[in-house]
């Protein structure tokens, strides 16, 4: 038993460090690539040739979503729509082809495992951490996609996670920075939350990833990531999974409650998650301490030895078997990074929601009137990571910036151009609605990128998404 098999943690900068490879040689199960990791294609496939040759049957995961959650693309914006937008299309070969291309660029990068899709119903306008990262907000539309996304990517030989289980759409809170609670019934939770997850496990997606959430209906003591009766109870016994349960990153607010990242990695384990993902730029430290800790814990009888050898045996069967399906299926000559037939800016467009009076704004306007841009910023959510985004990930230079701390304030408009407001999940800021206020005295067209409100007053267009291929799809429809 090696404690070392079950870990899976992050580190800071381009380079593999010293510890991380040392610890890969003595059998860590792997590691978890983030923006900070990644410089260029070929960087990154260096980087990743450096984790094999110390260790041939390492997990190496990202978490590669194909739209505002990119790893890949983290420094320029992602070229693909994200779920929300390929729920809206509800064009399931569409959906088939990102996965299978986004399958094939981790195929180049040397990644195994993509913690994506997203599985979680968006079921809560108001929730800070999922939004458009999800394919809707109705289970079947959700199930659909998640399917088509997992089975795209899996074909390429690379893995595959539904997350965030037993579902995180109908939260308020970021479990990067609380402990989210959903409140439904375990009836409703059946009816909406479970059926994707079921779904994905009869496509055979390769893992789940477990969440920091507390439901109540399910377990009334422990999260879901700490939960024996949702992790080995519901997702093991009764709806039948024998993949690889992988925990969402042990050092986010959510799991910290459970005795800091030693307490809750060793808590985890006994629940029934198999792969710790410790969480972002670990350290050797903190590896020691939670090897150790998962020795102690067995030593006292609070895991068994049995548990861990279990865990790193369905973590080496997933990797043997997506390297033997990578075997028999070769990267595209002359692929294309970024391209996905059928899916350009026009096409995303159909996916935008429009108001009556936007469309009129836009016919009204002259076509030699120049667009004045605002720019709502608000702070980066944590999966999304520090990103260009929308438009401004495409050239659009701001005319203005509103943030929490600078409002719009005294912001001349010029009379002769069509001022254009861009937030992101408008109705969530009261600092962003102030400013939307404002600009509607002069009359400003307001576009929300995030995932907005049925027919609320501060989107005129809705774009489900704010990539940069959304962005460029927002330009083409504003010129």
């Amino acid at each position: 038993m090696n404690p070392l098999s079950v870990l899976m943690p992050g580190f800071l900068g381009t380079e593999l460090p010293e510890w991380v490879e040392r610890r890969l040689r003595q059998g860590m199960g792997g590691v978890c690539l983030f923006g900070t990791n990644v410089s260029s294609p070929e960087q990154l496939r260096g980087l990743t040739d450096r984790i094999y040759a110390a260790n041939p049957r390492a997990v190496v995961a990202i978490d590669e979503e194909g739209g505002d959650v990119s790893r890949l693309y983290q420094r320029e914006g992602s070229p693909y729509p994200g779920c929300a937008i390929l729920g809206r299309l509800d064009n399931l070969e569409a959906t088939r082809a990102v996965g299978t291309q986004v399958g094939w660029e981790l195929r180049e990068a040397g990644v195994n495992l993509t913690l994506a899709p997203e599985a979680d119903v968006n079921s809560n306008a108001h929730n800070p951490v999922i939004g458009v990262r999800a394919f809707g907000d109705h289970p079947d539309l959700v199930a659909r996609h998640a399917v088509a996304w997992t089975q795209g990517l899996q074909s390429t030989g690379v893995a595959a996670t539904a997350k965030h289980f037993p579902g995180h759409g109908d939260t308020a809170l970021d479990s990067h920075h609380d402990l989210p609670t959903v409140a439904a019934s375990a009836d409703v939770l059946r009816e909406r939350e479970l059926p994707p997850f079921a779904a994905t496990i009869d496509a055979g997606v390769a893992a789940i990833m477990s969440a920091h959430i507390m439901v109540p209906a399910l377990d009334p003591d422990n999260a879901g990531t700490f939960s024996k009766p949702i992790i080995t109870g519901l997702l093991r016994e009764q709806m039948g999974f024998e993949g690889v349960v992988v925990s969402d990153a042990l050092n986010m607010a959510g799991a910290q409650a459970y005795g800091g990242t030693t307490g809750a990695g060793v808590k985890a384990l006994a629940a029934g998650v198999d792969l710790l993902c410790v969480g972002y730029g670990n350290t050797d430290d903190e590896i020691t301490d939670l090897a150790e800790a998962i020795e102690r814990a067995i030593s006292t009888g609070a895991l068994t030895a049995e548990r861990v050898r279990e865990a790193a045996g369905r973590i080496g069967a997933m990797v043997a078997q997506f390297s033997e399906r990578a075997e028999h299926a070769p990267v595209p000559e002359g692929l294309s990074r970024g391209e996905t037939l059928g899916l350009g800016p026009s096409a995303v467009a159909g996916a935008f929601r429009m108001t009556a009076d936007a469309r009129a704004k836009l016919a009204a306007r002259g076509a030699v009137q120049r667009l004045q841009w605002v720019r709502l910023e608000p702070a980066a959510n944590m999966a999304v990571g520090d990103s260009p985004w929308g438009p401004f990930a495409d050239g659009v230079e701001a005319d203005a910036v509103v943030t929490p701390h600078a409002p719009l304030g005294d912001f001349v408009p010029d009379p002769d151009a069509l001022m254009v407001v861009v937030g992101k999940d408008n109705h969530r800021h009261a600092w962003a609605r102030a400013a939307i206020d404002q600009a509607r005295q002069h009359g400003a067209l307001v576009i929300d990128m995030g995932w907005p409100e049925l027919d609320e007053p501060y989107a005129d267009i809705a774009t489900f998404g704010a990539s940069r291929l959304v962005g460029q799809a927002l330009k083409e429809v504003l010129a």
